[in-house]
């Protein structure tokens, strides 16, 4: 199962993980999103999201490794993927049927969000 995850880009942005590669994703404190960073397998599918004023999906990325030795901090090490080449923004994907019952929809805060294949497929432009 895909996930998104979001970011402030003044923070760290998908240029910052083009610039680097690979970096720890980290910052995250919502219990839900510490579990879904948690249960993320090696080698699944992200979305970068940029929040803030932008609020635009904008990126691929892939998971690395993960270490839940701290379960209230896991370790998690991604790599960049690519841009989007239609980045879609969160009205969009609002507009979406695909998003209806979506927590990135529902539970706005939420900042490591479940994708279904359908909804990845369609964010990048599959």
């Amino acid at each position: 199962m895909p996930y998104l995850l979001k970011t402030e880009p003044d923070v760290y942005s998908f240029d910052d993980l083009v610039r680097d590669k690979e970096t720890i994703w980290d910052g995250v404190t919502n219990p839900t999103a510490v579990r879904n960073l948690r249960e993320l397998p090696k080698g699944e599918d992200l979305i970068i999201y940029h929040t803030g004023d932008e609020r635009t999906a904008v990126g691929t990325a892939k998971v690395v490794s993960v270490d839940a030795t701290d379960p209230k901090v896991p370790l998690v090490r991604i790599k960049v993927g690519k841009k989007i080449k239609q980045p879609k923004t969160l009205a969009e994907i609002k507009a979406s049927p695909l998003f209806a019952d979506s927590p990135l929809v529902i539970i706005g805060r939420l900042s490591v969000v479940p994708l279904t294949d359908d909804q990845f497929a369609w964010i990048v432009g599959d």
